[in-house]
């Protein structure tokens, strides 16, 4: 995007144009931030992606959902001394085909993976999708521990896919990940998938914004 300035507004001079516009009222707190209520705050990300996702964070959740391929699962443990505690562990995940997006997490587990006996428990389990597993964030210069490198958290129950949707489950995983088909057979590899309830986008600043899954 083009240059702009506004009153308060300084831009980094090192950084290039298309990279971001300092927020004036940063250091004043959330409570001088906007100038009203519910109002959308100003943020780097408000323009359209690359990839030609729309925008907005419906837009931006849907983003996160297509294009990264591994995700933070966090479950309750299910054994030994840590039994009932959070445990995390990334896992490989496609959301369809590269020509066919769904929105709904696939993954290509084993019984062997803790995480996987979780859930095999429990299936209770929160998807965290950092959008630094694309290039957005680096080529704006923006470090990906920074609030404004979104991150999408899914919640929602993990369950087997059914029969009738494994063909489906491989298209999409093989397609996104050809090494998982060279993967040991003796670990009983298997498809699961999330059925999404809940939506959470961070994308700014202590701010998290709930999505309806219908969006």
């Amino acid at each position: 995007p083009a240059l702009l300035e506004e009153a308060g507004g300084l831009w980094k001079q090192s950084y290039p144009a298309s990279a971001y516009r300092e927020d004036a009222a940063l250091g004043s707190g959330p409570a001088t931030r906007r100038s009203g209520q519910g109002a959308a705050p100003s943020r780097m990300f408000s323009y359209r992606r690359e990839s030609g996702g729309a925008p907005g964070r419906a837009g931006t959740a849907r983003f996160l959902a297509r294009y990264n391929t591994w995700g933070f699962v966090a479950t309750r443990a299910a054994q030994g001394k840590i039994q009932g505690m959070p445990y995390g562990n990334c896992l490989l995940l496609s959301d369809g085909p590269v020509n066919n997006s769904t929105g709904i997490p696939f993954f290509y587990v084993t019984p062997k993976d803790n995480t996987v006996a979780d859930l095999l428990k429990n299936p209770v389990a929160s998807l965290t999708l950092p959008e630094a597993d694309g290039n957005f964030c680096r080529k704006n210069v923006i470090d990906p521990e920074d609030p404004r490198c979104s991150r999408l958290t899914l919640t929602g129950q993990m369950v087997t896919v059914p029969p009738e949707e494994v063909e489906f489950a491989k298209q999409a995983m093989f397609s996104r990940h050809p090494v998982v088909r060279k993967w040991p057979r003796s670990y009983e590899w298997f498809f699961m998938k999330m059925n999404i309830e809940h939506i959470w986008l961070q994308s700014w600043y202590g701010e998290v914004s709930a999505i309806a899954v219908e969006e």
